[in-house]
């Protein structure tokens, strides 16, 4: 049964910070634009502020919907799902405040030394209404890991800002992240304002010196290929014994029929 509550409970809180992914939606005050959805993961990332106020990391991406959909009318959802343990369904409904790189609401929340690679902003959600349902129908998963590649490569693209001699934003001729932001995440698909100032921000990216190298996300990546190069050096094995007993009865027709 739906249950609502005007803020987030403690228990609700608790069980928020045990979930490993999370979908935020926010849709453009025209009726013929574009409605999003993105999954966030990443351990870390989502934090209760209090009852009525929360805010996540906001990792760089190919897109800026939910960026520019808050900029222009602040509405979004959060949903979380329950994929082990008891069923359940939480939404957090809420205003939602967008802060970039490089802005003092920004810096405050994120010290340089704490941010992963890659954060291009901060979304913070002033709670207003939260929604719990059943979710009997969403099915049970495994949590295997949390992927790094995203982490990875901006860690990459950072660092290519970083020893540049451009220092006031991005340059055309370096290839970093800022670049990225510029070319990728001023508009949304919309035409809607995304970024308008963490491209040309001057502050300098702190690069972890203990760089997060991308590794396979689980075991399964490695048993696949382990299982594939087992059944190619099976099936050529297969191959040349059929080969040879053909051969050899071919060998053996012949002789008997001289």
């Amino acid at each position: 049964m739906v249950q609502y509550y005007d803020e987030i409970s403690p228990s609700l809180g608790k069980w928020i910070e045990r979930q490993h992914v999370f979908w935020v939606a926010t849709a453009p005050l025209s009726g013929d634009g574009h409605v999003n959805v993105s999954p966030k993961g990443g351990e870390g990332m989502f934090h209760i502020v209090n009852p009525r106020q929360v805010w996540y990391e906001d990792l760089t991406g190919s897109g800026v919907e939910t960026v520019s959909h808050l900029r222009e009318n602040g509405r979004i959802t959060v949903m979380f799902n329950a994929f082990e343990g008891p069923p359940r369904i939480l939404r957090l409904y809420g205003r939602g405040t967008v802060y970039e790189f490089s802005t003092p609401e920004f810096n405050a929340l994120v010290p340089p030394e704490s941010r992963k690679p890659g954060t291009r902003a901060i979304i913070l959600v002033d709670v207003h209404k939260v929604g719990t349902s059943c979710g009997y129908a969403v099915p049970f998963f495994d949590f295997k890991s949390h992927r790094n590649r995203l982490f990875t490569w901006a860690a990459k693209k950072e660092a290519l800002d970083v020893n540049s001699d451009a220092h006031t934003g991005f340059s055309a001729l370096v290839d970093g992240l800022k670049r990225y932001w510029a070319t990728k995440n001023l508009k949304s698909i919309d035409g809607l304002t995304g970024l308008t100032c963490a491209p040309y921000a001057e502050d300098d990216f702190a690069v972890n010196k203990e760089a997060i190298a991308y590794k396979p996300d689980n075991e399964k990546v490695k048993n696949q290929r382990a299982y594939f190069t087992g059944a190619v050096v099976q099936g050529g094995l297969n191959i040349m014994i059929g080969f040879s007993l053909g051969v050899a009865a071919a060998s053996f027709y012949l002789r008997k029929s001289h």
